[in-house]
């Protein structure tokens, strides 16, 4: 079902992007919108994950990294990777204290997989499994490719919707028309983002659903949700304010505190997400489960079972 509404809504932007088109053009320009969008598709299956990686200066990590941290951190994830049945994907970091994560690559044997540093400082041992697990689900279920697509698509309706305010479309007796060009100029870019948002916070619910299944602890997911809620909105993501269109990608919502789960949102709500978790794992969180509530965003540092986390990058 989840995949049937993606393919629905997928649907449903392409055919926005080529009917702008023809408002704009006509049947030429329809035909030279779904040229546009054919071309754009194609170069974003290719190297999408290459562009989003080199907007973030994501850095490649192996076990050989002389952070005992981040050794953990790759040999955990390509664990998990093996108990999914996927292949080993690029391990990444990017240098940044706001806590986050996320996935990209056309398909399971070209994902990659990022954390941020504030991520691996944070976070406990089994709420980074959690993380990464969240991320694996969405590489495994696709999501990395649907998500690039969709971004592609979008931001090509709100570059042809530009075009439409200079461009009036025309009517059925050849005369210009500059309110249906505002009319689209407007409406166009905000029904492409909605679409958008919408095939995000979808994908957010089922890549919960498996990733808590792989790391085979919903609880650990969800603690690691609420500490990254605590804390993300409290530092500045630099790469993501310079991309907000890569801001779906995002485990949480790099750009913004508020949380409301509407049409409006990247990402649904996280305590609906955490709820769900929850019910995974039999009920309401015991006091231990809940610890991480107990955390305010202005701590210095952040303390689990790998001991005190360094304050630099990686000393």
């Amino acid at each position: 079902m989840n995949h049937a509404k993606t393919f629905v809504l997928l649907a449903a932007l392409t055919a926005l992007f080529v009917g702008v088109g023809y408002l704009v053009g006509g049947a030429t320009g329809m035909a030279i919108a779904l040229g546009v969008a054919v071309a754009m598709n194609a170069f974003a299956y290719w190297n999408a994950d290459k562009i989003v990686l080199a907007q973030y200066g994501a850095q490649p990590v192996d076990e050989n990294h002389p952070s005992p941290l981040v050794r953990t951190y790759v040999a955990d994830t390509l664990a998990l990777a093996d108990r999914a049945g996927m292949p080993p994907p690029r391990i990444l970091i990017i240098e940044s204290d706001q806590p986050n994560a996320f996935a990209t690559g056309r398909d399971p044997a070209h994902a990659a997989v990022c954390a941020t540093t504030g991520l691996l400082r944070m976070l406990d041992r089994d709420e980074i499994r959690g993380v990464m697990a969240h991320e694996l689900a969405h590489v495994q279920n696709r999501d990395t490719l649907t998500m690039t697509v969709t971004a592609t698509i979008a931001g090509a309706v709100a570059m042809l919707a530009n075009f439409a305010f200079f461009l009036s479309p025309r009517d059925q007796n050849g005369q210009s028309n500059p309110i249906a060009g505002i009319l689209i100029m407007l409406l166009a870019p905000l029904a492409a983002s909605v679409v958008q948002m919408a095939i995000s916070r979808s994908r957010e619910y089922e890549a919960d659903r498996v990733g808590a299944a792989i790391a085979g602890d919903p609880r650990a997911l969800a603690r690691a949700l609420e500490k990254i809620e605590q804390f993300a909105h409290g530092r500045m993501n630099v790469g993501a304010e310079r991309n907000p269109a890569t801001a779906h990608l995002f485990i949480i919502n790099p750009l913004s505190g508020r949380g409301a789960d509407n049409l409006f949102s990247t990402h649904p709500a996280t305590r609906n997400r955490i709820a769900k978790l929850y019910e995974m794992a039999g009920g309401i969180p015991d006091a231990e489960a809940r610890a991480p509530l107990a955390m305010t965003p202005g701590s210095p540092e952040v303390r689990g079972p790998w001991g005190e986390r360094p304050r630099g990058p990686w000393g």
